[in-house]
């Protein structure tokens, strides 16, 4: 700021210089006597010192900049006067005619719109954070590395990546679009399923239009078992009798693991009549603790584990200088001599390796019979139901008629069981719903009875 005063004091001091203002004033205040004030001390720097000269300097360059756009002097003859040669004569013309004819004035800016305007010839500060540009180093450096790279004709290696990303394919021409009364233009269904995809395929990769590919493992079913089970030739109407049989059999078999059920869940909970309290156990719980009985043995057996204590602390000694030494050699020696053996056993397998190759190839064959079994296990829990929730499937009891309930016809057929109750556990068996329970009704608040007066007048 000082440096650029210094300046315009310096061209101010110019003979060419013009003033707009007149400093009749100032002249009359330098003539004039002035006092005399030690100017060294800084409380009379402000107030004995006459600074309007420099204001009324800075104040008419400031003035010349807002109306002339700059310094007077270091303006050109052109810029500061012109010749007057008159008013230039223009042609009359229909358009001057006929505006001559229009009525009322012509439209000017408002009052408020010219208060508004900007008045001043000073071009506004340059704004420097416009023009700045992040990590412009950075990118002028990777585009002068570019450069020096394609004057050598070197292809950088992400564009040989796009390059590789999108095939070029230049001998196909672009697809005309077809009229629409074209009537062999191909017929679109806008209703239909599945949607019409015109665009290049990378073009939809890149932004992201693509519908998302659908796992291979979502088409898989959750189960093999068929949604509707033919039932076995024994529950028919009319079957056959070994084909019935073999049905009641199958029947007996699930009843008989049932019971088989039961009766463990009775024996667990069955009481043992010899841990039944009878009346001398009774006595004893009562009596106990009421009679002091003789402690002899269980104060002797105390008093040896005393000595045994007092003569370990007694025979725990400390070990000498030798003792030590001894040890610490020892110790040696057994680390030595293991090494030793392991070094033995790793030369004894250069002569063992027939039988290591017979062991290897039979663990081999342990590990793919593991494997198949493992497989074959997998391919029979497909057709098993799973177990997704708290609770187990159970299946659903078999629909099968005695000897004596088998009827002649389908008019004196009586019918079993229910279609909602099957599909409900077909739905179950294959894995599509979990197993459930009925819903227990369970009372938040107690009932409480009340009685009438009415009643209680009887009563």
């Amino acid at each position: 700021m000082a440096a650029t005063r210094r300046l315009k004091r310096v061209a101010s001091s110019q003979p060419g210089f013009l003033h707009f203002k007149s400093f009749s004033d100032s002249t009359e205040s330098v003539s004039s006597r002035r006092k005399r004030v030690n100017k060294n001390k800084k409380k009379n720097w402000n107030k004995h010192i006459d600074v309007n000269d420099v204001d009324e300097f800075l104040e008419d360059i400031r003035h010349q900049e807002r109306t002339t756009g700059g310094l007077l002097s270091e303006k050109s003859d052109d810029t500061l006067f012109f010749v007057d040669v008159g008013q230039p004569e223009k042609p009359e013309s229909k358009e001057s005619e006929e505006g001559k004819k229009r009525k009322g004035k012509t439209s000017q800016p408002l009052r408020i719109d010219l208060i508004l305007q900007h008045d001043s010839l000073i071009p506004p500060p340059k704004d420097v954070l416009a023009y700045q540009q992040p990590n412009a180093k950075k990118l002028r450096r990777i585009a002068q590395k570019a450069e020096q790279l394609a004057r050598k004709g070197v292809v950088p290696r992400r564009q040989k990546r796009l390059l590789n990303m999108r095939p070029v394919d230049r001998v196909a021409k672009k697809a005309m679009t077809e009229a629409n009364n074209n009537p062999d233009r191909e017929f679109y269904d806008i209703w239909g399923q599945k949607s019409k995809d015109s665009a290049d395929p990378w073009y939809l990769q890149q932004t992201g239009k693509k519908p998302v590919k659908r796992p291979e493992k979502m088409n898989d079913k959750p189960s093999v078992i068929p949604a509707v089970e033919v039932i076995a030739p024994g529950g028919s109407y009319n079957p056959d009798f070994f084909s019935h049989q073999a049905l009641l059999q199958e029947a007996h078999e699930v009843e008989v693991k049932k019971q088989k059920e039961e009766d463990k869940v009775e024996r667990q909970l069955a009481v043992n009549k010899e841990d039944t309290a009878t009346k001398e156990t009774i006595l004893r719980e009562e009596v106990q603790g009421l009679v002091e009985e003789d402690n002899e043995d269980d104060e002797k057996a105390n008093e040896e584990e005393e000595d045994v204590a007092v003569g370990g602390i007694a025979l725990s000694q400390k070990k000498t200088e030798r003792q030590r030494k001894k040890e610490k050699t020892e110790k040696m020696k057994e680390q030595q001599r293991a090494s030793d053996k392991r070094q033995t056993d790793l030369q004894q397998q250069l002569f063992q390796l027939r039988s290591i190759k017979a062991s290897l190839k039979q663990q081999d064959q342990k590990t793919q019979s593991r494997q198949t079994q493992r497989k074959a296990k997998q391919e029979a829990q497909k057709s098993q139901p799973r177990r997704l929730g708290r609770l187990k499937f159970q299946p659903q009891d078999l629909e099968i008629q005695l000897s004596d309930e088998l009827a002649g016809s389908l008019r004196q057929l009586k019918p079993e069981g229910s279609v909602l109750k099957d599909r409900f556990k077909s739905m179950q068996k294959r894995n599509l719903i979990e197993p459930r329970e009925r819903a227990k009704f369970k009372r938040r608040h107690k009932l409480k009875y009340v009685e009438k007066r009415a009643f209680r007048e009887i009563t």
